[in-house]
């Protein structure tokens, strides 16, 4: 799909992965809506890139109809969406004390990562399921799942489990979005250098980047940016989970 003079949605797009594909889209021409919670740092990139901002929780199908109507008022069908929200707190099963985690905390991570995308994803597709297609498709959505999804690590179940999802959701959906003219496809990042770990000791991040085979540093933004943008480019790019981790394979800790 030609990204020039398109309208994309990207969630989580106040920062980190989603900031950087926002900005990569922008610069390929396309009128980027952002979707997030934090509405003072997705306001200031919308902002600096010309485009809109939204307050969206994702885990809400009224939030997120809402949002997909104002975004549609205002810049016309969506054709793009990049999945990008997501949250990642370390949580054991069971902790030092012997308790179980509470369920409530399972959950919140599944809500969001797994139940949040479907939820921003559905209601996206049904939309534009009726647009006029651009050449030969409609429209193209992008998921992020994580390295987790098939090597996650002590304290990861909850976060593995909603990965999983999202990385399994890809060829069913792709499939059944093949009769309107939508591709699906998912990306499963390695460790990147996003906010979460920039507040990290230089130390203790060049320590996560050794352990990438090669090559050996953290990801930068940008590069899963690049990757987005390629998959809504090729148009034979369909139903794949694709891992963008430098040859990494997580450790059990």
């Amino acid at each position: 799909m030609e990204t020039k003079g398109i309208t994309a949605i990207v969630t989580g797009a106040a920062s980190g992965l989603g900031a950087a594909v926002a900005r990569r889209l922008t610069a390929d021409g396309a009128k980027v809506i952002i979707f997030d919670m934090n509405a003072e740092a997705g306001e200031a990139v919308a902002a600096e890139l010309g485009g809109g901002f939204q307050k969206v929780d994702v885990t809400d199908e009224a939030s997120v109809a809402a949002a997909l109507d104002a975004a549609e008022a205002a810049f016309g069908t969506a054709r793009v969406l990049v999945n990008c929200a997501g949250i990642a707190p370390p949580a054991k099963v069971i902790d030092r004390e012997g308790a179980p985690l509470p369920l409530s905390s399972f959950s919140k991570i599944i809500q969001v990562n797994l139940i949040g995308t479907f939820n921003v994803l559905s209601q996206f597709a049904a939309r534009l399921h009726k647009a006029d297609p651009l050449g030969e498709e409609r429209g193209v959505v992008v998921n992020t799942a994580s390295v987790a999804a098939f090597e996650g690590q002590i304290g990861q179940a909850a976060y593995a489990a909603s990965k999983g999802g999202v990385a399994s959701m890809a060829l069913p959906i792709a499939r059944e979005f093949a009769r309107y003219g939508i591709r699906v496809n998912t990306i499963a990042p390695g460790i990147f250098l996003t906010p979460m770990l920039e507040s990290l000791p230089q130390e203790a991040q060049d320590s996560l980047g050794a352990q990438v085979p090669f090559p050996s540093r953290l990801g930068k933004p940008s590069e899963f940016a690049d990757l987005a943008a390629a998959i809504i480019a090729n148009p034979m790019l369909n139903g794949e989970v694709i891992r963008l981790d430098g040859a990494i394979r997580m450790g059990p800790k």
